[in-house]
């Protein structure tokens, strides 16, 4: 094994304890020399771990770190495909750099890249995504999705779909889907999506879904030019919001999402889209690239593309862009 699975293997034993572990136990367990125990103890400590050693009884976990870690993450997960690989950091540039990059050199559908900050967070349209260390969410997913190209809209959907149910059953608190990548709170952005792909004319290698969402965040923190319409869900219920759980939930909701998606279940997407919808029915403004649509939002088709009804009756469908909510 190598030294991380090590680490892994150690944690769980400690945390199935009661009481202390002894060196010769993990040693008989795991097959290795004490020596080599402690070199992994040590390794855990240097990660935030508090792990207690007393002389003839072994070794006892005390407490975990307060930042993400790949062990933590892991640890309960219960997830087939999604987070059997996760790289934990405490800052990138970005979440989508590192697993586009790892994506390339060949890394396997399901790997998971999160950080405690990013230093050059990536938004939509080529905008920054605010984001201070050990508040909020940064995460990326790396899929190899076995659709067509003109599909991808849906992986966006998805995603948001999954995150807004996660944080129903964290928080009891329904998010808004505003499309194609928002996630909002009584109108204000709580999240949002950035999907990147690399494919070819009829081909798709590989899908990045980078997910950040705003969790503890205080207001203090948010830019000034933002501050009022932008949330976090501390701010909105009022208490912290465990990063841990409501990762992990993100994590096996986007594993159920993309398992029906994969196995021709658009339509079922799609419905449960419309229900959480924030733009179905209203007046909106689509903008790309310099054109402007105004017209009342339809829903989506079968593609994730937006259908918009447009003066005079003519129904646009728009793939990308940014889309306001008109009178809001």
């Amino acid at each position: 094994m190598r030294g991380a699975e090590v680490a892994g293997r150690i944690l769980e034993m400690l945390r199935g304890q009661e009481g202390y572990l002894s060196g010769a136990e993990m040693s008989r367990v795991l097959g290795m020399s004490r020596s080599a125990i402690w070199k992994q103890i040590r390794s855990l400590r240097r990660e935030g771990y508090t792990i207690e050693a007393r002389q003839a009884s072994g070794y006892r976990l005390i407490a975990v770190p307060t930042h993400l870690t790949t062990w933590e993450l892991q640890a309960g997960l219960g997830t087939h495909v999604f987070g059997k690989k996760i790289h934990a950091f405490i800052q990138v540039d970005s979440t989508n750099e590192v697993a586009f990059r790892r994506a390339l050199e060949g890394a396997e559908e399901g790997e998971v890249i999160v950080a405690e900050a990013q230093a050059k967070g990536k938004g939509r349209m080529g905008r920054s995504w605010e984001s201070p260390s050990g508040v909020n969410i940064y995460l990326s997913l790396i899929l190899r999705p076995k659709i067509l190209p003109n599909r991808i809209p849906l992986i966006t959907l998805m995603a948001a779909v999954a995150c807004a149910e996660a944080i129903e059953e964290v928080t009891k608190l329904m998010p808004a889907i505003k499309w194609p990548n928002d996630l909002l709170i009584d109108g204000k952005k709580l999240g949002g999506i950035l999907t990147e792909a690399d494919m070819e004319m009829d081909v798709i290698n590989f899908v990045i879904v980078g997910i950040g969402i705003n969790v503890n965040m205080p207001r203090s923190s948010f830019p000034q030019p933002i501050e009022d319409v932008v949330t976090s869900l501390r701010e909105e219920l009022e208490y912290e919001i465990s990063r841990l759980a409501l990762l992990q939930e993100i994590l096996r909701k986007m594993e159920l999402w993309y398992t029906k998606l994969s196995e021709g279940e658009g339509e079922d997407l799609r419905k449960r889209w419309e229900t959480l919808s924030q733009v179905t029915g209203r007046e909106v403004e689509a903008r790309f690239m310099g054109a402007v649509v105004r017209g009342k939002a339809l829903g989506i088709d079968e593609d994730g593309a937006l259908l918009v009804q447009a003066n005079g009756g003519t129904v646009k469908r728009i793939v990308a862009g940014d889309v306001t909510l008109r009178g809001w």
